[in-house]
């Protein structure tokens, strides 16, 4: 079984974003920051070399797979902010369609700026998620 190769560090999160080259992308990500530090309340670690995480919990597949990973958290990537919902979609349906421009995956959204979504939904959604996450994990 292969090791999982995103793990927690402590590389700068403040040097990651700063080194964010699209004007756009660092702004929106020095926001993003923000509003996941005042939601979890946990100071932002990275993940790898580029996800801005936050929180974690161990999870552990049918595989026998286990790992952490942040219960929150984002990466600005070169075609859009990837945001980490580690709950999925299935019980933010409401949020989702007043969010504004997105796309979604399994437990990512996709945001090409966050001029695109309305911030106080974006916040919601990241509170709801992380409620979610720490109630199944944290007991």
């Amino acid at each position: 079984m292969s090791d999982v190769k995103t793990k927690v560090n402590d590389a700068s999160v403040e040097d990651f974003l700063n080194a964010v080259a699209h004007p756009v992308k660092k702004a929106d990500s020095f926001i993003l920051l923000e509003m996941m530090t005042a939601v979890t309340g946990v100071a932002p670690k990275m993940w790898g070399d580029s996800i801005v995480g936050f929180d974690s919990y161990h999870y552990v597949y049918a595989s026998g797979r286990e790992g952490d990973w942040p219960m929150v958290g984002f990466s600005p990537r070169k075609q859009n902010i990837s945001l980490y919902i580690m709950p999925g979609f299935v019980n933010f349906d409401d949020l989702l369609k007043k969010l504004g421009k997105h796309k979604t995956s399994k437990a990512c959204l996709y945001i090409n700026k966050l001029a695109d979504v309305d911030l106080d939904i974006l916040k919601e959604l990241i509170q709801q998620s992380v409620d979610y996450m720490r109630n199944k994990y944290h007991k």
